[in-house]
């Protein structure tokens, strides 16, 4: 007898753990960390990772993790910081980013130029675009 698909709890499979997963993902920033920003090689990397990460979200081959309708409460909080930073990023460079208005990505190029902070912020990128394929 065969149960309703609403009642029915899909197994987490063994490669879908914590465990597993973060470390590939360690892997794969230490390895995009090393490649040098906007060269060919480090652009077809992120391609090649975005997009296995867009493919494995619009597939059903991984467990949805359930989520409530409506964001938290400290949602908002966190959305004001995004989009001021998002105003000002657009902002300077639709007027022209030089050096009395800089970007904000043109101010991280410094900090970027090290392979273990690129690595590291190539790691948040990949566990938070995972986290958006897991929804």
């Amino acid at each position: 007898m065969e149960q309703p698909s609403e009642i029915a709890v899909e197994l987490p499979r063994a490669w879908d753990k914590p465990v597993v997963t973060l470390p590939v993902l360690a892997c794969l920033s230490l390895v995009g960390g090393q490649l040098h920003s906007f060269s060919l090689s480090a652009n077809l990397f992120t391609l090649g990772t975005g997009g296995a990460l867009i493919w494995l979200g619009l597939t059903n081959r991984l467990p949805r993790r359930p989520h409530s309708g409506r964001p938290m409460p400290g949602t908002v909080w966190w959305v004001l910081p995004v989009a001021v930073f998002a105003v000002f990023e657009g902002a300077t460079f639709v007027l022209g980013s030089g050096d009395d208005f800089p970007t904000f990505s043109r101010l991280a190029d410094p900090l970027l130029n090290d392979e273990l902070i690129r690595s590291a912020a190539y790691f948040g990128w990949l566990a938070a675009f995972w986290a958006l394929v897991r929804r």
